[in-house]
């Protein structure tokens, strides 16, 4: 056996402390990285197997197996997969030692293309010394399928390395790491126990296509007492290598499914649709998604976990990856698996490129042609889903500007053609009577809050469908969306509503004149009485039973809109909106009177303020000063007992 002692060249010191400590932000990832080297050695032999019919190898039993000893603190990962001869070892270390810091630095700034970045992190490329952050020193036996030497490297990872040529070992490659003591403040766990070694297998490579083998301890109590254990050992595999995405669907059964959605989503319910996705040409990955049955409790917390399982060649590489989904689909589970992808060279951090965001519209458009066939084909799942997401769904008709009008078309609201159930847009449109160009609405806080408000009082009395909005970001989404099926969005509460048609105007023209003639008087003393608080006060052609309601220009902010802002912390400043008078009402009527009567009269300034008060109540809108109103209000009744 000849050993040669070789040292690292000048910078490689320095490289190694780089990726030790700079690269990996968890330690954990030294055993993917171990365990994808020997998955791509044993696929590189069965291929070799295939293609050299005269190359002596045994394939019938491909595995990766560990082994642990507890007394000497050491790891061993091993493969019986194509191995490396000398040359490719020392190639190997080259591509550290043949290259100083400043250019490893920039190979890996610049590894944006998947070649490049397999040829990086691929085969005992760099990640193989991550297993530095663990051990104190790391032994690697090698030999090639087909040769009858192997070769032994052994390094500190300090400054030298000693290579050395080995006979009678066995075909592949096993890594032995002699690991550093245990410091869980520094986030070095205990890898030499064999729940560690199960537990990252089952996080990082539960789905490589290799049996993943452990010798485990099993002791069986003595039966008779004073008597001595029986203790055996057995031969575990430990990973599941069930990738169902891989498998077409009528091959999987539902309960499979449902296990492999529990396992993903870390969720007790199941899934109320199974998406499964391939793509297929230059760029290749496979989806298994799910839409659960119900809403997690972190759906709409800031902290809360989004995204997808995201998977290279079936080596996990990270859970809730925010940037394969956009957020407003943040309640799909499942995984993505690529063939290639351009990850950082630790596997941790995605690169921004087209390939992430062409499998990102690609998925999109996935979920949301599923939702819609729910929509049309499986009514009682669609309804599930939009009484658990709907919500969120609407998010993207704010953010996602591609998919604005599929995501309108899957939509639906609450609305007063029906007391419980919910309408789409399409619906609404083909019952809108004739003559009528706009998709009226309301925002609100609730719907029993709308149906109350003074400015439903004229569409119930035509009976005008009105869409009843009362979440949250139905407030955004509606100042944002211009139309639907070319018919704009209105407001009911906002601007001035013309329900007339062309001869109930000309009718109703002379009537107009008259009333705003024979209320010139008091709309312009109230508009001064108010001033403070309203920016108009005119005569309503929207009330038919309230005495005034309280309405915003067309841009305006909404109370809800506002009162949203104000609890985020934005300053939002307080818009002067216009007071609707009823010239119906007896309240307006007499209040007319009696400012023809006594003008001078101090309370009837009072009494606009009350009846401005009770509109802004009748909206369900705070006000400004309650002790006030109330004082008031006392005050009248008491003179009226």
């Amino acid at each position: 056996m000849t050993t040669e002692q070789r040292e690292f060249q000048a910078e490689t010191r320095q490289l190694l402390d780089l990726m030790v400590h700079s690269i990996y932000s968890n330690k954990d990832s030294f055993l993917r990285e171990l365990v994808s080297n020997s998955s791509d050695a044993l696929d590189k032999l069965r291929l070799e197997s295939y293609r050299d019919k005269d190359l002596d190898v045994d394939v019938s039993d491909l595995h990766i197996e560990f082994e642990i000893d507890k007394q000497a603190r050491t790891l061993t990962i091993r493969d019986n997969g194509i191995g490396m001869t000398r040359e490719e070892v020392i190639d190997l270390i080259g591509t550290l030692a043949k290259s100083g810091t400043a250019e490893v630095r920039k190979k890996l700034k610049e590894a944006k293309d998947a070649a490049a970045s397999e040829e990086l992190i691929g085969q005992f490329g760099i990640g193989f010394y991550s297993t530095f952050m663990v051990a104190d020193k790391v032994t690697l036996l090698t030999r090639k399928a087909g040769e009858s030497t192997a070769t032994r490297w052994e390094s500190t990872g300090e400054g030298t390395y000693e290579i050395s040529d080995v006979d009678g070992a066995a075909q592949g490659t096993s890594v032995t790491l002699h690991l550093k003591p245990t410091d869980e403040e520094d986030h070095l766990y205990d890898y030499a126990s064999e729940s560690k070694i199960k537990q990252l297998v089952k996080k990082y490579s539960d789905f490589i296509s290799w049996p993943i083998r452990i010798d485990v301890e099993k002791r069986v109590k003595a039966e008779e007492e004073g008597a001595e254990d029986t203790v055996t050992i057995e031969t575990e595999t430990i990973n599941s290598q069930k990738a169902l995405w891989t498998r077409p669907k009528d091959e999987v059964s539902e309960e499979e499914y449902k296990e492999f959605y529990k396992h993903v989503s870390h969720a007790w319910d199941e899934p109320l649709e199974v998406i499964p996705f391939r793509a297929e040409g230059t760029f290749e990955y496979q989806a298994l998604l799910f839409i659960p049955s119900q809403a997690p409790f972190d759906l709409f917390m800031r902290e809360g976990k989004t995204g997808v399982h995201l998977y290279v060649k079936r080596v996990f590489i990270m859970d809730d990856c925010e940037e394969l989904m956009p957020e407003y689909l943040r309640f799909v589970k499942g995984v993505v698996d690529a063939q290639d992808l351009s990850l950082n060279v630790s596997r941790e951090i995605l690169q921004q490129d087209r390939q992430i965001r062409a499998i990102r519209r690609r998925l999109t458009r996935k979920v949301l042609s599923t939702i819609k066939e729910m929509q049309s084909e499986h009514a009682e799942k669609y309804s599930t889903l939009w009484s658990q997401f709907g919500t969120v769904l609407k998010e993207g008709l704010i953010s996602d500007a591609d998919n604005r009008e599929t995501l309108l078309g899957i939509s639906s609201f609450a609305s007063t053609h029906s007391e419980e159930g919910v309408t789409t847009l399409a619906a609404y449109v083909d019952r809108m009577k004739d003559g009528q160009e706009q998709i009226y609405y309301m925002t609100g806080e609730s719907r029993q809050q709308i149906e109350s408000s003074p400015h439903m009082e004229a569409f119930k009395a035509r009976g005008l469908e009105v869409l009843l909005l009362t979440d949250s970001v139905d407030e955004v989404w509606v100042g944002n969306v211009p139309d639907f099926d070319g018919k704009p969005f209105q407001s009911i509460s906002k601007g001035e509503v013309d329900l007339d048609t062309e001869e109930e105007k000309k009718e109703a023209e002379g009537k107009r004149e008259e009333q705003d003639k024979e209320f010139e008087d008091l709309l312009k003393w109230m508009s001064e009485t108010l001033s403070e608080d309203v920016k108009e006060v005119r005569l309503s052609s929207r009330l038919t039973t309230s005495p005034a309601c309280v309405v915003g220009d067309e841009f305006s902010f909404s109370p809800q809109l506002e009162k949203m802002y104000k609890a985020s912390g934005q300053f939002i400043p307080t818009s002067k909106r216009i007071l609707e008078l009823n010239p119906n009402h007896e309240l307006v009527t007499g209040l007319k009177k009696a400012r023809e009567d006594r003008s001078e009269d101090a309370s009837l300034a009072e009494t606009a303020e009350l009846l401005y008060a009770t509109a802004l109540l009748a909206e369900g809108t705070e006000l400004k000063d309650p002790a006030k109103f109330s004082r008031l209000l006392a005050d009248r009744l008491t003179r009226t007992v």
